[in-house]
């Protein structure tokens, strides 16, 4: 964040500099109301506009709901991510605690503009609650929670001073503009996609996991699309996994969910920590070994693998294992095997 504090520190005032400071007022207005409880339930709330949040809801809708649905949440809240880091890392604009520390209620390693968590909320929650046409009064109560559920995520990170409130309305902004595309172009994509053959999906993915790192993203990113995406399509074409299929000609019940569920976590927990313990990196076994520990120059590649293994086994490998431990059944034939990524809804 150098570049930021020089910006911030520069002798010669700007408008945008000003914009900031009234945005610290904002700031400080909201935290006339401070305490300690309520600063302990804002800690927890915005929690909920983290990968701690989504990553455990999307899965669960992949495993337990609807396995296309699922697909969908992930795609959106990791093409948000892309986005949101990339003008981050372009923009390069402060938080409000580089001007005014006193505003400081916590700390993020990143720069300030647009919001990721003003952003990823209202995608993920204007997908969730708008994904199909009222139904009924639940319907509507639905996406009344949603919006105010995107309010109250931002007013945590005002009261917190980890944002302005431009980089609110700038993570909006953008975050209406990744949901239009979304409900523009996604049954044309999906049409697209149903119509093309494996290697052709595999390779797709493949091109946009490079766009990915390319633009200087966390490999994390691309290395989850790779593997979530190239997982996904494998499974529809060998294992037919689907969330609400019968099982034994009912419908899956909670306990069945809830064992789904688990052993779906277990695996990525333990896919995520022995490649941790093998591949290079400072949690590496072999951190001391030359060229293997925290400052390898393989680190950002066995990153990627990392994540790629984790997304693939949420797309492919926990579906597999259900369909093993008799937790799920494949659909019966159709005759469209692994070209059935048209909506639904």
């Amino acid at each position: 964040m150098n570049e930021t504090i020089g910006f911030i520190s520069a002798a010669e005032p700007s408008a945008i500099v000003e914009v900031y400071w009234r945005g610290i007022e904002v700031i400080r207005a909201i935290q006339t109301i401070e305490n300690p409880a309520l600063t302990a339930v804002i800690r927890v709330l915005t929690l909920l506009g983290t990968e701690l949040f989504y990553i455990p809801v999307i899965l669960f809708v992949f495993w337990c709901v609807d396995e296309k649905q699922g697909m969908r949440f992930g795609i959106l809240i990791l093409f948000s991510a892309w986005i949101n880091g990339f003008l981050k890392d372009l923009l390069k604009q402060p938080r409000p605690y580089n001007l005014d520390p006193s505003v400081g209620r916590g700390f993020e390693p990143t720069y300030g503009m647009p919001s990721g968590h003003a952003q990823h909320s209202l995608v993920f929650w204007t997908a969730a609650a708008w994904r199909k046409k009222p139904a009924g009064k639940g319907v509507i109560y639905f996406r009344i929670a949603a919006v105010i559920f995107v309010l109250i995520i931002a007013f945590t990170r005002l009261y917190l001073g980890l944002h302005f409130p431009t980089d609110i309305i700038g993570g909006w902004f953008l975050g209406f503009f990744i949901i239009g595309l979304f409900f523009l172009l996604r049954k044309r994509i999906e049409t697209f996609l149903a119509g093309e053959d494996l290697r052709f999906r595999l390779i797709a993915a493949a091109i946009i996991a490079f766009l990915m790192n390319a633009s200087g993203a966390e490999t994390n990113l691309g290395g989850l699309f790779m593997g979530f995406c190239g997982g996904y399509s494998l499974m529809q074409k060998y294992i037919r996994f689907s969330a609400a299929a019968p099982l034994g000609g009912k419908k899956p019940g909670v306990l069945v969910l809830a064992v789904r569920y688990v052993s779906g976590l277990a695996g990525m927990t333990a896919v995520y920590f022995v490649l941790r313990a093998l591949l290079p990196g400072e949690g590496s076994l072999f951190a001391d070994i030359k060229s293997w520990g925290a400052a390898s120059p393989y680190y950002t590649l066995g990153r990627f693998l990392r994540y790629g293994a984790l997304g693939f086994w949420a797309a492919a490998g926990a579906p597999w294992l259900f369909v093993r431990m008799k937790l799920a059944e494949a659909p019966a034939e159709d005759g469209n095997e692994g070209t059935n990524t048209v909506a639904r809804d």
